[in-house]
């Protein structure tokens, strides 16, 4: 079962209604997709976070050929072997987020070379169903009092769809964030609220913020602060009494580590599609129980990223235990995504607020091929030699 072909597909497609955060505004989505072939025909999936063209390059130009040949099952070996070529000059950022997706894409094959989910290969699923927090409330071109009025009518309508918890986007400025985040608790008052600033805020700004968010009963601080600065999340953290969360941005387990032994961050947000894939998100998880933390993944993209994040909260167990189970939200993007909701005939499954894991081989969603052929702006394909 050895690796005959690697594909890269460069998915796009143009938003109706744009949306911002505190960094930007996306008006397309474009995702990555990586597909590997075994010589037996076995074909497994993934997906890439980050700028899909570069990502695109990463995979092509050095990791496929290297790992054509290889045994599709050997995941670990495979990534060990991918880690060791790039490492003198990129032990992070885009070429392990290249990584990444090669890694989900032998995670599914491998299930279904098995006959297998995901979840059964990561140790077992303990539930059937994950709850969900909604994430959304992104910025529009609308002036703020508008903008107010829209962001916590749309809360509201997620909150009549079944969802239980909710991420706000905050990181406009302080005193609108101020605002939003009083207003989203006045609308949803049995709700549980968290707030992402991406990295918004300088530190007594951030303290202030933490403040009110604690004030008004939210659950996280997501990226308060920025990720080059690890050690004023301690900082934050000694002046306030919410929990902080943050690890989008980070990667593989060494990162990961240092964020965590820099002190402040109560939880770990790693994104499959990022960090090193699902092989390295195991470990990550491992060095965050280690040290009392729990893990619950950044989720973007498509259904490959969510059925994998799905997976991997099915086998998580929240730390430290007790005799009623601490809920590990599974992050559900709500923003426009034709990617996500067009490109597959087989989805996740999210009813009430709660995903239903997939009980699929693999990561047990299906793409269509005619919906990838019209969403793809550039395909790259590289094969075993044979002989």
């Amino acid at each position: 079962m050895n690796i005959k072909c690697i594909r890269t597909h460069h998915v796009r497609c143009n938003l109706d209604n744009p949306f911002g955060f505190s960094q930007w505004y996306y008006d397309q989505r474009n995702v990555l997709i990586v597909e590997i072939i075994a010589d037996n025909g076995v074909t497994g999936w993934g997906e890439c976070y980050g700028p899909a063209a570069v990502i695109e390059a990463a995979i092509e130009k050095f990791y496929a050929s290297k790992i054509l040949g290889m045994n599709i099952l050997s995941t670990e070996a495979i990534w060990h072997f991918m880690w060791r070529a790039s490492l003198d000059f990129s032990r992070s950022g885009i070429m392990m987020a290249a990584m990444s997706g090669i890694d989900m894409a032998l995670w599914d094959a491998k299930g279904k070379a098995l006959n297998q989910s995901v979840g059964q290969l990561m140790g077992g699923s303990s539930r059937d169903k994950v709850p969900c927090y909604a994430t959304g409330m992104y910025f529009r071109d609308l002036p703020e009092d508008n903008l107010l009025e829209v962001l916590v009518d749309e809360a509201v309508s997620y909150a009549k769809q079944g969802f239980k918890a909710m991420k706000i986007k905050i990181g406009k400025n302080p005193n609108f964030d101020e605002k939003l985040i009083v207003a989203m608790r006045k609308a949803l008052p049995k709700t549980i609220l968290a707030a992402d600033s991406n990295h918004a805020y300088d530190l007594p700004e951030a303290i202030k913020i933490a403040r009110i968010l604690d004030d008004n009963d939210y659950a996280w601080f997501e990226e308060p602060l920025s990720p080059e600065h690890p050690d004023l999340f301690t900082k934050l953290h000694e002046k306030s009494n919410i929990a902080i969360a943050t690890g989008e941005c980070e990667q593989t387990r060494y990162g990961f580590q240092r964020l965590i032994s820099a002190g402040g961050v109560q939880l770990i947000q790693a994104d499959l599609g990022y960090c090193g894939g699902i092989s390295e998100a195991l470990k990550i998880r491992a060095i965050a129980s280690s040290n009392g933390l729990n893990m619950i993944p950044h989720v973007w993209g498509t259904q490959l990223n969510l059925a994998a994040a799905t997976h991997f909260l099915s086998t998580s167990y929240s730390e430290p235990g007790r005799a009623e189970e601490k809920p590990l939200f599974l992050e559900y993007d709500r923003t426009e995504n034709p990617l996500r909701d067009e490109l597959y005939t087989t989805n996740v499954e999210v009813l009430n607020g709660h995903a239903i894991v997939p009980k699929g081989v693999g990561l047990g969603v299906e793409i269509d091929a005619k919906r990838l052929k019209e969403f793809t702006v550039k395909q790259t394909e590289k094969v075993l030699a044979e002989g």
